[in-house]
């Protein structure tokens, strides 16, 4: 599937992944490949970007430095305050502050 995180700023992420975690205002919740059409409220929290291409990188904040972690999986760490997520026709997109 395909994601895009947007912030009033820049474009943080555009690449396809493997799935997606995210900070949901009822708690955390995952999407993957062909799932069902969703438009949610996010959360405080950190979004979890699973990738098979990258290895496990950190932000700091929207703003802040990428730190490079040892990881065995491939997962990029983005900590939002706020946003909204859309998911439909495998593509999802972060609107994030």
């Amino acid at each position: 599937m395909f994601l895009e995180v947007v912030t009033p700023e820049a474009i943080l992420f555009s690449s396809e992944v493997d799935s997606v975690t995210v900070p949901g205002v009822n708690g955390e919740f995952q999407m993957l490949n062909n799932h069902a059409p969703i438009v949610s409220i996010l959360d405080k929290g950190t979004v979890k970007i699973h990738v098979h291409t990258q290895n496990h990188l950190s932000f700091d904040d929207l703003h802040g430095s990428i730190e490079k972690l040892p990881a065995d999986d491939k997962v990029l760490t983005l900590n939002i305050k706020s946003g909204t997520v859309e998911m439909k026709d495998n593509k999802v997109i972060i609107l994030a502050d």
